[in-house]
C-alpha cells in the first residue's frame, strides 16, 4: 500500500470522524489542536485506524500522533 493509499484511507476516517471536509486534510493538521479533538476523540480515531488497517496502536504510540501525516507515517511503518 502507498503513502498515498494510506492518507485518502486516514483522511476519509478524519472526514468522516471530525466532520471535516476532505480537501481541508493534510500531513501537518494537527489532530488535538486543529481539530479540538479530546481524548475520547483521539482514541477513538486510534480506533477507527487500527479497524481500517488492521494493525495495533499501543497506547504510548498513540499518545506520538500528533498528526495527520504522523498518523500516515506510523501506519505505512507498521503494516505487515
Amino acid at each position: 500500500m502507498t503513502r498515498q493509499e494510506i492518507f485518502d484511507k486516514v483522511a476519509n476516517i478524519v472526514e468522516k470522524h471530525f466532520d471535516l471536509a476532505k480537501d481541508k486534510i493534510s500531513d501537518s493538521l494537527n489532530i488535538k489542536d486543529d481539530l479540538n479533538a479530546d481524548s475520547i476523540s483521539v482514541m477513538e480515531f486510534v480506533l477507527d485506524l487500527e479497524d481500517e488497517f488492521g494493525t495495533e496502536i499501543s497506547d504510548e504510540d498513540a499518545e506520538q500522533i500528533e498528526t495527520v501525516g504522523g498518523a500516515v507515517d506510523y501506519i505505512l511503518s507498521h503494516l505487515n
